[in-house]
């Protein structure tokens, strides 16, 4: 049966790529005939809104009323971003194989379990008045746009999919998506472990590595597998950076900020640039696509960035003893592109959904039944807290707007005008014990019979910080602060965050150049003391080296520690270090040491612990290896590639036409300039990391500037599809001005939507 399945979706599959086929990429447009493409009468708008564009088809809204921008930038979010908005509404609820076929149905009945619309309906309860008449304006906005375009974008024709009106429902839902909890990519893969008797061993150091962080604050084997984990971590705000400068730093008495976040590598990119202006907004930003408020940006007062605080927002629950009454079971249908439905069953529990249930993550002890509790599943109205956020005029302001924020966990960075800077825990926490758990599964009662979710903290009652005697807050992933709760227990090493704080430590005053050149740092000061550490261990194996493993050696003993696309140094201690782990560790020391990602620490414990002796054949092995292959991989960028891709790319035979650009790229996995990669000695494109820059400089209104890897514009082959690859390779920006006037003089393409 298995078989016949097999070969059933190999068929389907197969069919698919063949329409795909048979489906052109669209003609070059240029930016006047997208605009025009503008369905502009018939708006559901009271009076007149004006939208400027720039040449990068950057829109700035003026409207008249609250309720007219919201429904013009409804308008603007489906016409740059339809066919992507579409994607994700049907990946947040677990309509893949509609448009993918019976390939995708293990990933569907994953969603489904998932369920990231669970608490939708219960948020929509809970919106203030004008929060509410914000979204059913948006959406309204979305469906006129949807109604009354003469074209379907191109993933509509490749894809089957029709016109669909959006509720509020599935914005929420998509803003979900993007609150996964990165916590899960690493819980999932870790389940698989749970039967080796050096479990416990395994969980108390992926634990006890994950929480050795600098505090800001204070002192897959399976394709459909691999997919669905992917596409959770891309569009998941899981990294990031964002530091702000004090006034007294920057010499102007204004502060400066500067954010890029981490997401995956695609096209369209996963946010898009705005600005607007109503009679209770005025802000210029980024936003995510189909989700109604700036995530990172600036008003006139204030700015905010911010970065995933790898939170415990979510436990995963042993349910197994639980009775068969406790269980609550619904049945869905999958709906299947040129296949029959499927029916799954979907079983819940007052903690939450049965995650064991689903066919791609699954525990090495078959008989645990485990649910997922996650905080994404209450209600909690992140669209207020973000909209009374960009409305704030000073810190106080701020951290009360964001005492609603919820998911995901954000280290929300602050700076204003006045010179003033800070940073914000945003999230909701059980109230934990900040001593990490003996396992990862939580009992379904505790001995005690204390429930920590039955009892939170948010925003205001966690630590934060507010004009720090060093002038600057940084943020990257690491910890927060120390609190009395736990707030996490895999926080990202220390390489980003003590990067950042040594580029901007000492008496000279931060200039936006200063900010832009963090931002395309590539210095890894844990690869430089590796680097020290094992070449320390050579002995007199180095006096038997070959000319070769010499030459290699000495290289990498030159290298200055940047991960830059031109250097040989780099790659030549990336080929050794590959080569090196093969040699000295086992399959299994490397699996064991690989949990909770700080693999290259572990491992340099390991060297530092183990007698020079020991290491020091593997080491004249592994430069033997690397050597050969450093010949053909001279530089770091011969090997490490920055190419884009459009989700389309997964689509089988074809996919290759919807992956564009293939250049060398500096960065690697810890680098401040992120550019994610796996541990390989082969020719490789990195998938997730740094995607889009944003520089504030609060002394004056116009002085913001962003860049997104790729361009503004979903529609493929369009003028601003992928205009801005270029810009975020220099280095350089698209500045957005908050002036009205500034706005009105530079952005000289005008659309005016009409009732």
């Amino acid at each position: 049966m298995r078989l016949a399945n097999l070969l059933a979706g190999t068929a389907m599959a197969t069919i698919l790529a063949g329409c795909a086929v048979l489906t052109p990429l669209p003609e070059p447009v240029t930016i006047d005939q997208r605009l025009d493409a503008i369905p502009v009468s018939g708006t559901p708008v009271d009076a007149p809104v004006r939208i400027h564009w720039n040449k990068f088809q950057v829109p700035f809204i003026e409207a008249e009323s609250d309720s007219d921008l919201a429904v013009a930038l409804g308008v603007v979010h489906a016409h740059l971003r339809w066919g992507q908005m579409e994607v994700a509404r049907r990946l947040v609820r677990g309509r893949v194989a509609e448009m993918g076929g019976p390939l995708a149905r293990d990933i569907d009945k994953s969603l489904r379990i998932l369920n990231f619309g669970r608490g939708a309906d219960a948020t929509l309860e809970l919106m203030p008045a004008d929060t509410r008449a914000w979204l059913d304006g948006f959406v309204a906005g979305v469906n006129h746009y949807i109604a009354n375009a003469e074209e379907l974008p191109h993933e509509h024709r490749v894809l089957g999919l029709t016109r669909e009106p959006w509720t509020e429902a599935d914005v929420i839902a998509v803003g979900r998506l993007a609150s996964t909890d990165v916590n899960w990519l690493i819980w999932f893969g870790m389940l698989s472990l749970r039967d080796r008797p050096d479990w416990p061993e395994i969980w108390a150091r992926a634990t006890e590595k994950g929480l050795e962080s600098i505090p800001s604050i204070g002192a897959g084997a399976d394709d459909q597998a691999s997919v669905f984990m992917e596409l959770l971590a891309g569009f998941s705000k899981a990294g990031s950076n964002s530091v702000a400068v004090s006034g007294a730093r920057t010499g102007t008495g204004a502060a400066m900020i500067a954010s890029d976040p981490h997401l995956g590598v695609f096209l369209p990119n996963l946010w898009l640039l705005a600005g607007y202006k109503s009679p209770s907004y005025h802000a210029v930003g980024m936003m995510i696509p189909g989700v109604p408020f700036i995530a990172l940006g600036r008003n006139a007062q204030i700015a905010w960035g911010g970065t995933n605080m790898r939170a415990l927002s979510t436990d995963l629950v042993d349910v197994a003893d639980l009775t068969v009454d406790e269980f609550r079971t619904r049945t869905e249908d999958i709906g299947v592109r040129w296949w029959f439905d499927t029916e799954v069953e979907i079983r819940e529990t007052r903690f939450g959904p049965v995650i064991t249930d689903s066919p791609l993550v699954n525990s090495a002890r078959p008989n645990e039944t485990i649910a997922l509790r996650w905080m994404g599943h209450q209600p909690s109205d992140e669209i207020t807290s973000m909209l009374r956020m960009s409305q704030a005029q000073d810190f106080d302001g701020f951290r009360s707007a964001l005492d609603g924020f919820h998911v995901p966990g954000q280290n929300m960075v602050y700076a204003d005008a006045a010179g003033h800077i800070g940073q914000v825990m945003a999230v909701k926490l059980p109230d934990r014990s900040p001593v990490p758990p003996v396992d990862m599964l939580i009992p379904a009662e505790t001995a005690d019979g204390r429930d920590p979710w039955a009892t939170t903290v948010t925003a205001g009652a966690l630590p934060a910080a507010f004009d720090p005697p060093s002038g600057f807050v940084a943020s990257a992933n690491n910890k927060p602060a120390e609190a009395d709760v736990a707030v996490g227990w895999h926080f990202s090493n220390d390489d980003r965050i003590a990067r950042l704080r040594d580029l901007l430590s000492g008496p000279k005053s931060i200039t936006f150049d200063d900010l832009s050149a963090l931002q395309q740092d590539v210095y890894m000061e844990s690869a430089v003391a590796l680097r020290d550490l094992l070449l320390g261990k050579l002995g007199a194996v180095a006096q038997e080296l070959t000319p070769e493993q010499t030459r290699l050696a000495a290289e990498i003993r030159d290298w200055d520690g940047h991960y830059a696309a031109d250097s040989p140094g780099a790659v030549a201690f990336e080929l050794t270090m590959f080569a090196f782990a093969e040699k000295f560790l086992s399959e299994d020391t490397r699996t064991r040491i690989s949990v909770g990602g700080r693999f290259d620490e572990q491992l340099g414990e390991m060297i530092g612990t183990t007698p020079a002796a020991e290491v020091a054949p593997a080491l004249a092995e592994a430069l033997r290896v690397a050597a050969a292959k450093h010949k053909e991989l001279p530089t770091w960028g011969d090997m490490h590639r920055l190419g884009l891709r459009h989700p389309l790319n997964f689509i089988p035979i074809v996919g290759g036409k919807y992956r564009f650009n293939d250049v060398p790229i500096a960065g690697s996995s810890t680098t401040v300039m992120k550019t994610a990669h796996a541990d390989t000695d082969e020719r490789h494109f990195t998938r997730f990391g740094s995607q889009s820059r944003h520089i504030s400089d609060m002394s004056d209104p116009d002085a913001n500037w962003f860049t997104l890897l790729g361009g503004q514009d979903g529609w493929i082959n369009s003028a601003n599809f992928v205009d801005q690859f270029d810009l975020w390779l220099r280095g350089e920006y698209v500045r957005l001005p908050l002036q009205l006037e500034t706005v009105r003089r530079e952005f000289t393409r005008k659309t005016e939507l009409t009732p």
